[in-house]
């Protein structure tokens, strides 16, 4: 097969620090090339694939101190998807629905993972506006909010096991905390779950500019408040095994509809059960009693942590391998490519088109 995988351009694929759908994208494109696959990717020109690479921006955004506005750089990447869109079995964007009004000649041979939250008003009239574009879900309760669109499945995350080695017997007594710093993602909860169980707290987080005022006014006071806490800001591939592996636990004690929450499945493949409020996603990745512990309340939540401590940290891993492998990600997109309609039909025309080339320069 042929296919496009069209990536965010704010981070590099895969990123050198946060950044959970290039991650995913870079999983799957590199899995892909290895059952072999034709595959290019559409990204920041720092990316680092086996795939063919097309450059749409020098480097990440992100990252480049130049870039105020991403739109125009993701538009013109649409652009060079769309007039190239004839060289592809099958296109499979990661950047929510900006392309829905340039795709309508080629959409039977596309598909769109949602990876963001689905519960905002202002998603509901562009939805129904395109019910037709094939969209693929992160997890079932992430739909919920959706009106009828054209759902071509659901596919939970994978990671590649090797990346993030099975740690059976953790270096560190303490409690961890990954991701972004952001009221949803609950790092206040975190740091009163390990102050009241009397347990120290690592966070490893990102401040993002619209999230600088909730980190001064409310974490960074906590931090600062409490000894056993300490902050040591965003992490990067390479320490993610370390930072996660010799945990205790991760704390992932959010307050919204997460729509997957990488980092657990993360946690889970060091071996390292979390702790997880029964939010969005959650009750999906996480096998209660198995990976991790679902709780409701803050109280629960402390009251479970000894629980949550005495699970099986190679039952945590197993689970991971069971569900969470990229391998596994791989076939179920596999297997939703091959039923999208206009999928076969252009690979069997190309395929009759490249007999009628190679006959006419054989003749």
């Amino acid at each position: 097969m042929k296919i496009a995988q069209i990536a965010p351009l704010a981070e590099r694929v895969p990123p050198k620090l946060y950044g959970g759908t290039e991650r995913i994208v870079s999983y799957l494109t590199e899995e892909l090339v290895r059952l072999g696959h034709d595959v290019t990717l559409f990204a920041s020109g720092d990316s680092l694939t086996t795939a063919k690479l097309v450059p749409c921006s020098d480097v990440a955004l992100r990252l480049n101190p130049e870039v105020l506005d991403f739109l125009p750089y993701h538009v013109a990447m649409v652009e060079e998807v769309r007039s190239r869109a004839y060289e592809f079995d099958v296109l499979h964007f990661h950047i929510e629905f900006l392309h829905f009004p340039l795709i309508r000649d080629f959409a039977d041979r596309t598909v769109t993972t949602l990876h963001a939250r689905l519960d905002l008003p202002d998603l509901q009239p562009f939805y129904r506006a395109f019910p037709d574009i094939p969209v693929v879900s992160i997890s079932e309760n992430q739909r919920l909010p959706m009106p009828p669109v054209n759902w071509r499945g659901t596919v939970h995350h994978g990671l590649d096991p090797n990346v993030l080695p099975f740690t059976q017997t953790p270096s560190g007594n303490y409690l961890a905390f990954l991701g972004r710093i952001s009221p949803e993602k609950g790092p206040d909860r975190a740091i009163e779950i390990a102050a009241r169980a009397g347990m120290p707290l690592k966070i490893a987080a990102k401040v993002d500019a619209q999230d600088r005022d909730y980190w001064e006014a409310v974490v960074e006071p906590l931090v600062a408040r409490h000894s056993n806490v300490e902050f040591i800001g965003e992490i990067d591939e390479s320490q993610k095994a370390d930072f996660l592996g010799n945990a205790a636990t991760l704390l992932f004690p959010i307050d919204w509809p997460e729509p997957f929450g990488l980092v657990m499945i993360e946690a889970m493949a060091c071996g390292t059960p979390v702790l997880a409020f029964r939010y969005g996603s959650a009750p999906e990745v996480i096998e209660d009693g198995v990976s991790g512990i679902l709780v409701d309340t803050l109280e629960e939540a402390v009251e479970s942590l000894g629980r949550t401590l005495e699970l099986d940290r190679q039952k945590v891993r197993q689970s991971f391998d069971r569900r969470f492998t990229a391998e596994r990600m791989t076939r179920d997109y596999l297997e939703i490519y091959k039923n999208l309609p206009g999928a076969h039909k252009h690979a069997t025309s190309a395929h009759s088109e490249e007999r009628k080339r190679v006959g006419l320069e054989a003749a």
